[in-house]
């Protein structure tokens, strides 16, 4: 450890990668690079995301010429844009603030002709953000819907499944109604495989699943819905507009931040500090505590015998995993990760982990996640605190916060998903 001390300490080193992660999918920095050219005619402007704020300030920076929009984004997430209007609204339960959003982003791109351009400026959680019920069904029933999917652990390819198939808007229906116009989406990625119909459930972009796949989804997970969701979904009048639509012919997406290119930001920050870092996926997926526990054997297989990294060394890993919340503690699937983490760990001496999500809310904390450090269980056992009674209650955010260990960034104004760093040294 003696070369790492010389020149970063673990904590140090550990939040200048996330850090790093963290400013690579800044819009400012990401963005400008893939702006289309202006049209001969006008430029309208719709988004939606935790980054469509920040997205909408530099668009407007960078852009020649005159444009208009709306783009809406989550409560304390909004920025100050001239030409472009931004609402903020509920996440990750939909609200009236947003469905209001949605039904006049629709009325915007409608009646444009062939000349004109749509800018779709497109993060994770659009979802949520943009939620406009397909007629017959009430916000209510999106919003119940909503609870028992981010309850019952189901992944978020799943939820946004489900979603694309109740909606006025999502699955490709905000570029089908701007016909014939020309539309360009920025995609700041925040799901594993960067499939742009994942990405905020593709309001933009033509979606090959079906109603029968989010009955299915449904099914697995066991959720009861109301009679006019199961008919509309039973009945195929949810169907989305599919890739080979000719509503489409003139919209196409860009990929401007991808949770890979953070992960290579924080493998250069690791390099520079003389760390070897070993990126293991950019698409962990899986419940939380079963990440933890399955990359603590990792972790603690590189210490003792140099495989797959040798000290010193940075594991790292992006993607998105699930909580099953089965009691009432504080969630949070980043530090719920940690947890387990550190109970694999078992005080392993020289292994040291930062995980937090990279739009600067774990859960619905207002904190990105935590560290843990080889004294973690230690430190609480002098408290009094027992980590499995804090996994029980899936209440990782109150342990981490009891040891002062919580990252605490503030909105990121981005989101390329969850960063997981473990150092070895």
């Amino acid at each position: 450890m003696t070369s790492l001390r010389a020149t970063l300490e673990p904590r140090e080193l550990l939040r200048r990668m996330f850090d790093a992660a963290i400013d690579s999918a800044r819009p400012d920095r990401c963005l400008p690079a893939w702006l289309p050219e202006p049209p001969n005619g006008r430029t309208i402007v719709v988004g939606a995301g935790k980054a469509s704020a920040a997205m909408a300030r530099t668009l407007e920076a960078h852009w020649r010429g005159p444009l208009s929009g709306l783009v809406v984004t989550r409560y304390g997430h909004a920025v100050d844009c001239r030409h472009i209007e931004v609402v903020e609204a509920a996440h990750p339960v939909p609200n009236q603030a947003g469905m209001s959003a949605a039904q006049r982003m629709l009325h915007m791109v409608s009646g444009l002709n062939a000349h004109d351009l749509v800018i779709a400026l497109v993060s994770g959680g659009g979802s949520a953000l943009l939620p406009l019920p397909a007629r017959g069904i009430a916000l209510s029933d999106k919003q119940a819907l909503s609870r028992e999917l981010l309850r019952c652990g189901a992944t978020i390819r799943e939820i946004n499944c489900v979603r694309r198939h109740l909606s006025a808007i999502k699955g490709g229906r905000l570029a089908a109604a701007a016909h014939p116009a020309r539309v360009v989406t920025l995609l700041i990625s925040d799901v594993a495989g960067d499939d742009p119909v994942d990405i905020a459930s593709g309001p933009t972009v033509g979606d090959p699943s079906t109603c029968r796949d989010a009955l299915d989804i449904l099914a697995r997970h066991a959720i009861a819905v109301s009679p006019v969701v199961r008919h509309h979904l039973e009945s195929g009048a949810g169907e989305t507009v599919k890739p080979d639509d000719p509503r489409l012919a003139h919209s196409e997406s860009r990929l401007v931040a991808t949770p890979m290119l953070a992960l290579e930001a924080a493998a250069t920050a690791a390099r520079v500090c003389g760390v070897h870092p070993l990126i293991l996926s950019d698409a962990i997926e899986g419940e939380a505590r079963e990440v933890g526990t399955v990359l603590a054997a990792l972790a603690r297989h590189s210490s003792r015998h140099g495989q797959p990294a040798a000290a010193p060394c940075v594991l790292l890993s992006g993607g998105e995993t699930t909580v099953t919340v089965r009691n009432q503690g504080r969630g949070g699937r980043n530090v719920e990760f940690l947890l387990s983490l550190a109970v694999g760990l078992d005080g392993l001496q020289g292994v040291w982990a930062l995980a937090g999500d990279t739009d600067g809310v774990d859960g619905t904390e207002a904190t990105a996640g935590a560290i843990v450090t080889p004294d973690t269980l230690a430190r609480a056992r002098v408290r009094e605190m027992r980590p499995l009674d804090f996994l029980d209650r899936n209440d990782a955010h109150s342990f981490f916060s009891a040891l002062g260990d919580e990252i605490v960034t503030g909105p990121t104004l981005t989101n390329v998903n969850d960063f997981r760093a473990i150092l070895v040294v």
